[in-house]
């Protein structure tokens, strides 16, 4: 698997992605966001876009992440993320990402991002990349604003299985 920094926002990389296999394709065709994306093969197989922090020069936000429909589970979002935050983190002080799902928690916990405690937006827990600090309390309080809300089955069942249990490992840089 091949991961690649396209560019920062100055430098306006686009993406046309297939909207039937990625979700979010509509946003990496715009040219303000930075981009980093995974190949298999040749395959583009993920993608993230970023930009900084309109209020915070030393920050930069991971906006969009999709992951082609046929390779979601394969561990390839965390992978990616723990590449562009690394690569990102040489330039930035603070990291972030914003969630509004139990899956996507996940898999940013995987990646090295840990809760802040806060919300933004529309229902979305604040994260900041610190892949040392890892905290199981912290991690499981995670959880706990997305019991507040109708889920569906899948996230129901990974809530459950993370209230009691240990949190997952991080995954290795690429």
């Amino acid at each position: 698997m091949e991961f690649q920094f396209l560019g920062s926002e100055a430098a306006g990389p686009t993406l046309r992605l297939d909207h039937e296999e990625f979700a979010y394709a509509g946003k990496f065709v715009m040219s303000s966001t930075g981009k980093t994306v995974t190949r298999e093969e040749g395959t583009l197989v993920g993608a993230v876009a970023f930009s900084e922090d309109t209020t915070d020069p030393t920050a930069v936000r991971l906006r969009y992440v999709t992951v082609r429909e046929r390779c979601r589970g394969e561990g390839i979002g965390p992978r990616l993320l723990r590449f562009t935050a690394e690569a990102l983190a040489e330039e930035y002080d603070t990291v972030e990402i914003a969630v509004n799902n139990p899956i996507a928690y996940e898999a940013c916990y995987r990646a090295g991002f840990v809760y802040t405690g806060e919300q933004a937006g529309i229902a979305e827990l604040r994260m900041c990349y610190a892949p040392f600090d890892r905290d199981d309390e912290r991690y499981r309080s995670g959880f706990l604003p997305f019991r507040e809300r109708d889920l569906p089955p899948a996230h129901e069942r990974l809530c459950d299985r993370y209230e009691e249990s240990a949190p997952p490992a991080v995954v290795d840089a690429p």
